[in-house]
């Protein structure tokens, strides 16, 4: 699997993810799984450069490491917090601008 089919697969399922904690059908614990299991997976792969080569994959990895941060029980709790993610999933829908102070970096396995 290539690096941007790993994150455009990834996105798809972080956006049904966020949306489901948001509207309360899945417990928060659920996301934090989810981001444990892709940065398991994304051990995975053959990563040799630290940057990310497009600005989806650098917003991907910035809602990765915020969800990770704060937690996923802060998009119950926090607006500013769900604000910036839903930022985030409306640039990866095409109906929202690059996320303000979006740093994503590439993890290195």
């Amino acid at each position: 699997m290539s690096i941007e089919q790993f994150i455009d697969d990834k996105i798809l399922q972080m956006h049904v993810y966020v949306q489901a904690v948001i509207e309360k059908t899945l417990h928060y614990t659920e996301l934090d799984c989810f981001i444990v299991d892709t940065m398991s997976e994304w051990t995975l792969l053959n990563v040799v450069d630290e940057t990310p080569n497009s600005a989806k994959e650098r917003v991907f990895w910035h809602l990765i490491h915020e969800v990770s941060l704060h937690g996923a029980q802060a998009l119950d709790h926090d607006i500013l917090f769900k604000s910036e993610i839903d930022t985030c999933l409306n640039f990866f829908n095409g109906t929202g601008n690059y996320p303000i102070d979006c740093i994503g970096w590439r993890p290195i396995p």
